[in-house]
């Protein structure tokens, strides 16, 4: 989606939404950065039409959603209505709870690892860069998965 096409309400809340993340939002984008490496880059509080995404990675199509107490029964109507939209527009959601952060950050980070992968694997996406790239470089344990920051 175009950059014009997202309305300046939604780019402004999100700016807001980028200034005061949550705890749980801290850890996760301190392990969503370390994917970067890899090709995978993530976007916090990402506007994709009216919606906005805790984290998004365009290029792979996923997002990652992290979920509170509030969503339990309250918001679950509106979270289902937002992941239908979200899929019809190509993108894959993944939902954690904000605890599952705090207190496994690996076993989100490999989940989250996995997805990327699996939607890196299917024949709609185009790998940004060729292996072994052609620059040379990069760190092994980066490439496996095991330097997920925790």
């Amino acid at each position: 989606m175009p950059h014009s096409a997202i309305a300046k309400r939604t780019r402004s809340q999100a700016r807001a939404l980028r200034r005061s993340p949550t705890d749980a939002e801290r850890k996760l984008w301190y392990l969503l950065r370390s994917l970067k490496p890899l090709g995978i880059h993530f976007r916090r509080q990402a506007p994709i039409g009216i919606y906005i995404a805790d984290f998004a990675w365009h290029a792979g199509k996923l997002v990652v959603e992290l979920d509170g107490s509030q969503h339990v029964e309250a918001r679950a109507a509106y979270d289902e209505k937002r992941t239908q939209w979200l899929t019809s527009q190509g993108y894959r959601v993944l939902r954690f709870w904000n605890n599952d952060v705090l207190k496994t950050p690996a076993s989100v980070g490999e989940a989250i690892l996995a997805a990327a992968r699996d939607g890196a694997a299917s024949p709609s996406h185009q790998d940004p860069t060729p292996h072994p790239s052609p620059q040379g470089g990069g760190e092994p344990a980066a490439a496996s998965g095991e330097g997920i920051a925790q």
